[in-house]
């Protein structure tokens, strides 16, 4: 039996992760800031240490991009020096770290999908925490499995399906960008994956590698699929990124690759339409709670 331990747990993923690993036979501790604050180096090595995890899956992160550019420590001490701690902690006791990252990594002006050994150049605050956590993982020189990814969402916290959803109920139009594309990530599915690859063994796979769902999208899309498919008859109409400024530069295109990860772990991967569908009917039928920890992704 694998002792597994989770951070970020009350966020989208941790809680998609809590669901997705409720018959398995392996020990999983699921952990927020309230249970361990992952930035403090001690509180990490000896948690580790006293519960013999086998494998860390790091789900936090400081996922605000645009209150990144001005809080740069908190988003670094997060998603860099966090991290880094928990890549010694693995480190030390040989346990694999399962570490979550994003296409913010790249510049966002690719053409083609992007693949894992394209070259990376984040242009804000947010992408180059998360590049510099990528990079502290790999220095530590721990057993690691780096998953970016994408668009995320799901039925907990607070996401863009959510967001879309209320926004087509409550008015008679929308306009949403159309010139940002890439595919979105029901977290639903990267935990899957995630559980795959522990409780099957594939640990001994490593490195970097990209996971969304299949498919290609723009945000207005994914506007206009989420108010069909939720029976709202919002007039959603296509816009420019410079119609909405923001603080930092968001891709323009961030659709990735995903050969190497179906490929090195023999998955197949959901069109992100099918996906949807899925998370829209668990919204109609369950109630979820609201979060708003920055600190989970």
């Amino acid at each position: 039996m694998k002792t597994i331990l989770i951070t970020g747990a009350n966020g989208q993923l941790g809680n998609s992760m809590r669901a997705a690993t409720a018959g398995s036979i392996n020990r999983y501790i699921f952990t927020d800031v309230a249970e361990l604050d992952i930035t403090d180096r001690n509180a990490v090595i000896n948690t580790v240490a006293k519960e013999k995890v086998d494998v860390i899956v790091n789900c936090a992160a400081y996922t605000n991009v645009d209150k990144a550019e001005d809080d740069t420590g908190a988003a670094f001490r997060l998603n860099c020096t966090a991290v880094e701690n928990l890549a010694a902690a693995a480190k030390r006791e040989d346990a694999t770290l399962i570490h979550i990252s994003t296409d913010y990594v790249f510049e966002g002006n690719a053409n083609k999908p992007i693949t894992e050994e394209e070259k990376t150049n984040p242009q804000g605050v947010y992408g180059r925490t998360k590049l510099a956590g990528e990079e502290a993982v790999i220095a530590t020189g721990c057993k690691h499995i780096i998953l970016r990814t994408a668009w995320l969402y799901s039925p907990y916290g607070k996401n863009f399906v959510k967001t879309m959803q209320q926004l087509t109920s409550s008015k008679e139009k929308l306009n949403v960008v159309f010139d940002q594309v890439g595919t979105p990530t029901y977290a639903a599915d990267l935990a899957e994956l995630i559980c795959h690859i522990i409780e099957n063994d594939k640990l001994h796979i490593q490195g970097t590698f990209h996971y969304s769902n299949e498919g290609v999208c723009s945000w207005y899309d994914f506007a206009k699929e989420i108010c069909e498919l939720s029976g709202n008859s919002c007039d959603i109409q296509p816009c420019h990124s410079n119609e909405f400024p923001t603080k930092v530069k968001r891709p323009h295109f961030s659709v990735l690759d995903k050969t190497k990860v179906k490929s090195r772990f023999g998955i197949t991967i959901p069109h992100w339409k099918e996906s949807l569908r899925k998370c829209v009917k668990e919204l109609a039928t369950n109630n979820y709670f609201n979060s708003t920890h920055f600190r989970c992704i």
